[in-house]
């Protein structure tokens, strides 16, 4: 809404410019301004609506880390780990865990419980051979 209101605010006062003075070429300079005002703001949406859609966990998170802490142990193996944000402070975990002696799944998700930020947990849990 802001880069809409700041196009409109350029476009009113490129065709006062115009009429007062006879600047005929504000109109267009203002509309390749508001242009590029609207490109910036559409390259940052574009930019984080992506990482959403594609799943991206930046590699400075510890949730990833946390999540293999709190599970792994001498017996216990993470052989694959999915995190992804969900929304702001909000993420989804699939984790598939390779056990000889495998646990019921609400003892791992005991383990789990005190990361908060971790709303949507899905578990694979392999016996090992």
């Amino acid at each position: 809404m802001l880069a809409d209101a700041l196009t409109s605010v350029l476009a009113i006062l490129a065709l006062s410019l115009g009429s007062l003075y006879g600047w005929n070429w504000m109109d267009p300079a203002m509309g390749i301004v508001g242009g590029l005002v609207i490109a910036r703001w559409s390259w940052g949406l574009i930019r984080d609506t992506g990482r959403v859609l594609l799943d991206y966990v930046p590699e400075n998170d510890e949730l990833p880390g946390e999540i293999r802490e709190a599970i792994e142990t001498d017996r216990d193996r993470i052989t694959d780990l999915h995190v992804w944000q969900l929304g702001p402070g909000h993420h989804g975990a699939l984790v598939s865990i390779r056990s000889p002696q495998p646990k019921e799944p609400a003892v791992y998700r005991a383990q789990l419980a005190h990361l908060h930020e971790l709303s949507h947990l899905t578990l694979e849990i392999e016996k090992a051979a």
